[in-house]
C-alpha cells in the first residue's frame, strides 16, 4: 500500500534522491569506496560541498552578492545561540510566534539585553503579529518564517533598520523571497533539504566581526567561513543528500516551479477544512502555512473512526503536535498534490459517512 508521508520532519525527500543517496553509501561515483567511508577532504566530497554551498546560494538568488553558505552540525538548536554568540553586543530584538521562536529568544538572553518586538503566545501562537516596527537601537532583529507546530508563516516580513536574522528551518526553498533582505539564514535540512544532521547557515560576510567577546572557536562563523564548512569533520551523507535535493529542485524550474505546486496542495487541503463542517482549522486564516496545515475535529468523538480511516489509506504523520493537538498536515516540496489529495478523500469520506 502507497504511503502519503506528512512527516513534519524528518520527511519526505524526492524518490530519486532517495535512490541516488543510497547508492552513494554502497559505492560513492563508481570508486568502489562509500561516501560515508572516503576522506571528507578528498576532492570528491570538496566537490561535493562546493556544489551544495553553489547551489544553496544560486536558487535564494544570492550569488555575487557578499553571502556565504555553510554547512553546519548541531541543528537549528544550535544557531539559537551561535547567532546571538556573533551578533549581540548590546541588544537585540525578537519576533515571538512560537515555540521555536520563544527558545531562540531564551538562548540570545544569555548574551545580552532581548527585546521581545511582538508576540502571539496570547492566543497559543495561532496568528503572526503585525502592525509593529523593528527599533533602530539593535543589534539585530531576529524572526522564524514558519511555525511547525502552529501552521503559521509570516506572509510579509517588516522593513528592518538592523540586521535582520531569520529561522527558515520549516520553509526555505518553498517560496519565493526577497533573500537579500536577509543578513543571516539558518535552516536545519531535514524539512526541504535532505536528511538530519545538518544546517544550512546563509550569512553576510560583513555582519561578522562586531562583538568583543571571544567566541569558542566551533561556534564562530569566521571559523567555518575560511575553512570553507570543513573546520571540523562535515556530516557527510547529510550534506551530500542535501546537495542532491537542492539539484533536484534546480531540475524542476527552482523555486518559483516549487511554489506553484505547493500553492496548489495548500489550497486544496485548506479548501477542504473551511468547507468539511467536521474539521477546523486552528492557524488565523491570513496566516495559514503552505507547509503545515494544522486543524481539528470539531467533534472528538469521531477521533477513533478518522484515525483508522487515515490509517487504511496509508496516511502516516498527520498527528497534530501535544501543543495544539488535533492534526497536522505537512506539505514540504517533496510532497505529492496526490497525497493531499487522499487524504482531502479521507474527510470527505468522514463527512458522507458521519
Amino acid at each position: 500500500m502507497k504511503k502519503h508521508n506528512f512527516s513534519a520532519g524528518p520527511c519526505i525527500l524526492p524518490q530519486e534522491v532517495l535512490l541516488k543517496a543510497s547508492e552513494a553509501v554502497i559505492d560513492f561515483n563508481n570508486s568502489g569506496l562509500s561516501l560515508i567511508e572516503i576522506s571528507h577532504r578528498s576532492k570528491p566530497f570538496i566537490e561535493v560541498m562546493d556544489t551544495a554551498t553553489a547551489l544553496a546560494l544560486e536558487l535564494l538568488g544570492l550569488e555575487g552578492k557578499g553571502y556565504k553558505a555553510l554547512f553546519l552540525q548541531g541543528g537549528a538548536s544550535t544557531q539559537f545561540l551561535m547567532t546571538a554568540y556573533n551578533l549581540l553586543e548590546t541588544k537585540a530584538g525578537y519576533l515571538n510566534t512560537g515555540t521555536w521562536a520563544a527558545k531562540s529568544l531564551k538562548e540570545a538572553k544569555l548574551f545580552g539585553e532581548v527585546v521581545e518586538v511582538a508576540s502571539s503566545k496570547d492566543a497559543n501562537y495561532n496568528y503572526i503579529p503585525k502592525g509593529y516596527s523593528v527599533p533602530s537601537d539593535l543589534d539585530y532583529f531576529h524572526c522564524t518564517s514558519n511555525n511547525t507546530i502552529f501552521g503559521t508563516q509570516i506572509k510579509d516580513f517588516p522593513t528592518s533598520p538592523v540586521p535582520m536574522v531569520c529561522d527558515m528551518s520549516s520553509d526555505i526553498f518553498s517560496r519565493t523571497l526577497d533573500f537579500s533582505k536577509f543578513d543571516l539564514i539558518y535552516a536545519g535540512a531535514q524539512k526541504n533539504m535532505g536528511p538530519a544532521g545538518t544546517t544550512l547557515v546563509v550569512i553576510k560576510e560583513d555582519l561578522l566581526g562586531k562583538v568583543t567577546r571571544a567566541i569558542p572557536s566551533m561556534l564562530d562563523y569566521k571559523n567555518f567561513i575560511e575553512k570553507e564548512s570543513m573546520f571540523n569533520t562535515p556530516p557527510v551523507f547529510a550534506v551530500y543528500t542535501s546537495m542532491l535535493t537542492l539539484q533536484w529542485l534546480k531540475d524542476l524550474g527552482g523555486i518559483a516551479e516549487i511554489e506553484k505546486e505547493n500553492n496548489k496542495k495548500a489550497k486544496l487541503i485548506y479548501s477542504e477544512i473551511d468547507l468539511n463542517p467536521l474539521f477546523k482549522g486552528f492557524a488565523a486564516t491570513e496566516d495559514r502555512s503552505t507547509m503545515n496545515a494544522t486543524f481539528n475535529l470539531v467533534d472528538d468523538k469521531l477521533k477513533d473512526t478518522f484515525d483508522e480511516m487515515a490509517k487504511e489509506a496509508g496516511m502516516n504523520g498527520i498527528n497534530g503536535h501535544r501543543s495544539v493537538g488535533g492534526y497536522r498536515a505537512s506539505m514540504y516540496n517533496a510532497l505529492p498534490y496526490t497525497s493531499v489529495a487522499a487524504l482531502v478523500e479521507v474527510m470527505s469520506e468522514l463527512e458522507r459517512k458521519a
